[in-house]
């Protein structure tokens, strides 16, 4: 019974911490729609400056605590809303995680920045030394202070909510946002506000999380939030009373794998199957709220399609068509030998895996941008990928490349199957939850990946070895290239235009009889095979590969690149792998001053997407479109003799009518309504234009 008791408090002491950090993401998501993924980065960020300020600079405790959580957080948290999230009201649900997922990469790498992972960093709890007998446990004054913080939380919020005229407003807001502000509400004051909240409640559970553990470190505490948002969904995202519910049962599930399940011993057979290695179950404990997270999501009421007006879409799918791909293969295999021949070395093997991985970008093109599915475990497929060839492909045989798409296509169905039913934020959490699985249960297993590394052999086709830089490049230009053609053949087709109909519009899918069940599954079975295939390629470019090399933190500018190319082009990957190499491989190694602004990049892009939804292939594609047919424009007006419009015409300021935008396609026999549009109202009579 002893025994029982003391892993109850400790299971509820957990539960407290959990329950303090899900709070947060429930009050900000409540009030602005926005599923906050940075929470724990905002949370591990806030931690190191109370590090800072009690340790390094000998503040007092108290003052240092109402520094960062009353005055510090706060600011922060309301400056985010106010420049970043503000502007995302009327975008996709993908923009929104997509910008959410930037911050998080952005603060944990200025995290990094500031704060050096290699220096170690010790932090005492509130009160070290002292505890508190409670006869069968001795708990420190920390615990207890965890435990009361949550109670306050709790009671605070419960008060704030419903006993105060902002909390009202808070509420109003999360019923009807409109409503609110005809009946004079302040809905962006509200939302500031929450967010002001959860950046504060963020930053009190990295405080405690780190004074539990003793010391800081930035991917453990970037990480709590996964373990709360078992808890957030547990009350939906709405309810703080089974939001705390949630939180105990979790940590006290933790804290009895603790005392009562043995996993010292390693698992040798699974279904009779003998395992020549055994599989070691000591991550299970630590993935137990991730488990529960994924069981959550898929005992939630399946959800509903939403009919009802469309708004009308600021992305550009692109058709190049296969032909242009095709021959695009050509040049891509002719530059990649030209670069390996130009810059041997180092440089062709950094451009090697910024090219595998774009192969892995590419993964997410059929996937987020023709059917808005979006995924957060491309690199835990490309993992598959990379351990079926280290395993499976011996010294480089076609076997094993062949091998990991299909086993990670298998993978990738499975996956499907119970995330089918799920959409957006729900989808989102599910495949970062199997990411993470994947990182604490598989990618650590020496049975896998024998003591940390797998060596990962290259193709050898007909004789002909890829062992060297130069041909490996070439032959995953080649490889991009086909993949990149099958894909643009694939979207005319019609499974490709299934895809653009469920992202337009999956109520009218359901209408005219789609099966939108059927199409998920196939565009994830296809998806994951793709990123198998790159995730070889990467393994072998890299020659081996060892647990961290797929972490769910180490895909998430993966997943950024990918948007910032243009997620619904496939020039987009191609894109975002030469700008990875760049970025992170390349120029560092010969600027290493810049090293700090480039880790930046991906995440204040990312940021901006809310702006430019298209990303970068796209607007400079359609910049250089416009242009060209502005000049052929301007030139054939004058063959006529028709003044061309000026830029003050075009922008209705000088009189440019719809009718002289008419009169103009008949003088020159071109139609520039794609280059000016319907013209806004006009501002004054002008005569037509004379024709020459």
């Amino acid at each position: 019974m002893d025994h029982f008791l003391t892993f109850t408090i400790i299971g509820l002491v957990t539960g407290a911490l959990y329950a303090v950090a899900a709070s947060g993401l429930v009050v900000t998501y409540t009030t602005s729609g926005i599923f906050n993924f940075a929470h724990g980065a905002f949370g591990m960020f806030a931690a190191f400056v109370y590090w800072q300020l009690r340790v390094q600079w000998h503040w007092p405790a108290p003052i240092a605590l109402v520094a960062v959580l009353l005055v510090l957080a706060p600011l922060f948290g309301a400056a985010v809303e106010r420049v970043i999230i503000r502007g995302l009201w009327n975008v996709s649900e993908v923009t929104k995680l997509i910008v959410s997922i930037s911050l998080l990469f952005g603060v944990y790498q200025a995290a990094n920045i500031f704060f050096s992972p290699t220096v170690g960093r010790n932090m005492p709890g509130f009160f070290a030394g002292n505890s508190i007998d409670l006869g069968v446990y001795q708990m420190s004054w920390h615990e207890g202070i965890t435990i009361a913080a949550a109670i306050v939380t709790a009671i605070a919020l419960r008060f704030l909510l419903f006993g105060t005229r902002s909390g009202v407003a808070m509420r109003a807001v999360v019923d009807d946002r409109d409503l609110s502000r005809l009946n004079g509400g302040r809905p962006d004051r509200s939302a500031m506000l929450s967010w002001a909240i959860g950046s504060s409640l963020a930053a009190l559970a990295g405080i405690l999380l780190a004074g539990s553990q003793g010391t800081l470190a930035h991917i453990p505490l970037t990480l709590l939030v996964i373990n709360a948002y078992g808890a957030a969904m547990f009350g939906r995202l709405r309810s703080l009373p089974l939001t705390f519910l949630g939180a105990v049962l979790i940590g006290l599930a933790q804290s009895y794998a603790v005392g009562y399940l043995s996993l010292d011993t390693p698992l040798n057979s699974i279904a009779g199957l003998h395992l020549t290695t055994g599989l070691s179950l000591n991550g299970l404990r630590a993935a137990i709220p991730i488990i529960t997270l994924f069981v959550v999501l898929l005992f939630l009421p399946p959800l509903k399609v939403r009919a009802g007006a469309q708004l009308k879409s600021r992305e550009i799918i692109p058709s190049p068509g296969p032909r242009r791909w095709l021959i695009g293969t050509v040049l891509l295999a002719g530059s990649a030998y030209a670069f390996a021949t130009i810059w041997s070395g180092l440089r062709t093997f950094q451009m090697g895996q910024g090219l595998a991985l774009g192969i892995v970008m590419l993964s997410l093109v059929p996937l987020i941008g023709y059917a808005g599915q979006i995924s957060l475990a491309p690199m835990a497929f490309a993992g598959i990928g990379a351990i079926v060839m280290g395993g499976w492909g011996g010294h480089g045989t076609p076997f094993g490349l062949v091998a990991a798409v299909v086993v990670t296509a298998a993978v990738g169905a499975l996956v499907a199957l119970p995330a089918i039913r799920l959409r957006g934020l729900y989808l989102a959490l599910a495949t970062a939850a199997f990411a993470v699985l994947m990182d604490q249960l598989v990618f650590n297993q020496n049975a896998i990946i024998p003591n940390g590394n797998l060596a990962v052999g290259r193709l050898d086709i007909f004789g002909f070895s890829f062992d060297s830089d130069r041909a490996h490049l070439v032959l995953i230009g080649v490889v991009f290239g086909l993949v990149a053609t099958l894909i643009v053949w694939m979207r005319d087709r019609p499974f490709g235009r299934r895809l653009l109909a469920m992202k337009s519009s999956d109520a009218a899918c359901v209408t005219l009889g789609v099966n939108l069940a059927t199409t998920k599954l196939q565009v994830f079975t296809l998806s994951a095979g793709i990123a198998g295939l790159g995730g070889a390629l990467y393994g072998a470019q890299l020659n081996s590969i060892s647990p961290p090399t797929f972490q769910f933190l180490t895909g998430l500018p993966i997943v950024l690149f990918a948007v910032i190319g243009g997620i619904a082009a496939v020039g987009g990957a191609l894109f975002g792998g030469v700008i990875y190499a760049l970025t992170y491989l390349i120029i560092p190694d010969v600027y290493p001053g810049l090293t700090n602004l480039l880790i930046l990049g991906p995440a204040l892009a990312g940021i901006s997407l809310g702006r430019n939804p298209n990303g970068a292939v796209n607007e400079t594609a359609r910049s250089i479109k416009a242009l060209l047919a502005e000049r052929r424009a301007a030139a054939a007006a004058k063959a006529a003799g028709v003044a061309a419009p000026s830029d003050l015409d075009v922008m209705g300021l000088d009189g440019f009518t719809d009718a002289d935008r008419v009169a103009l396609d008949r003088a020159t026999g071109l139609d520039t309504e794609p280059l000016y549009g319907p013209l806004r109202a006009p501002t004054g009579a002008r005569e037509v234009l004379a024709r020459g």
